[in-house]
Order: C-alpha cells, then sequence, then structure tokens
C-alpha cells in the first residue's frame, strides 16, 4: 500500500445504533470504522429515523485531509448494520469508539449485540 492510499479513508462498516429510551423516540447515530486504517468516524444527534436518513453524510477522503466528499445516508443504511442498544450498551459502544483502536473488542462488542438482535 503507497502512501497516498494509506492516508485515505475508506469505511469497511457502517453502523446505526438507536439507543432506546423511555420516551416513544430513539437517538440515532451512525459509525463508520476502516479496520485497515483503525480510523472512526461518527455522527448524531437525531430523534427521528427520517430525518437521518435526509443527512448527507461528509466523509473524508484522507485522514489528515480538508476534502469531502457525501453520501446520502438513505444509501448508507441499505448496507450498514442496524443495533437497537438500551442506555448501558450505548454506553459501551461511545467508550469502545473513543478508547485506542482495537479490532478484537470491536468484534467481541458486534457478536455480542448482533446474537442478541436474532435471538
Amino acid at each position: 500500500m503507497n502512501r497516498r492510499q494509506r492516508n485515505k479513508i475508506v469505511p469497511n462498516i457502517w453502523i446505526i445504533a438507536a439507543k432506546r429510551s423511555d420516551t416513544a423516540h430513539h437517538y440515532f447515530a451512525l459509525y463508520a470504522i476502516d479496520w485497515r486504517r483503525g480510523a472512526r468516524l461518527s455522527w448524531e444527534g437525531w430523534t427521528r429515523y427520517e430525518e437521518f436518513l435526509q443527512f448527507h453524510v461528509p466523509v473524508k477522503r484522507k485522514v489528515e485531509g480538508r476534502a469531502h466528499s457525501s453520501k446520502p445516508a438513505a444509501q448508507i443504511a441499505k448496507k450498514a448494520l442496524f443495533l437497537y442498544l438500551n442506555e448501558t450498551q450505548y454506553e459501551e459502544l461511545e467508550q469502545l469508539f473513543y478508547q485506542s483502536f482495537s479490532k478484537k473488542r470491536w468484534k467481541v462488542f458486534m457478536k455480542e449485540h448482533t446474537r442478541k438482535e436474532e435471538a
């Protein structure tokens, strides 16, 4: 991999996290992870899924660059992993996201929470 390719951010996995609350509304957040480079990006703050789908996600083309391209969240939602999380699970995801990058911890978290969805 050359220097230009190393600096490029290419999200391998997209995660849509919906935090359940006591009210009828969910809190939505979008996470992008580039496994190869250990890069992570996040956007959050929607209470309605329809508003989330209207958002155009600005993705940095390079790790330290200023150039962005954008993709509609509706297009990303088709291939994203969707997680319904409670308060403690969401806090665990936030901690994992902002700690130093560990592929093993991410895979354990994903396996744990995707199994609960299917069961």
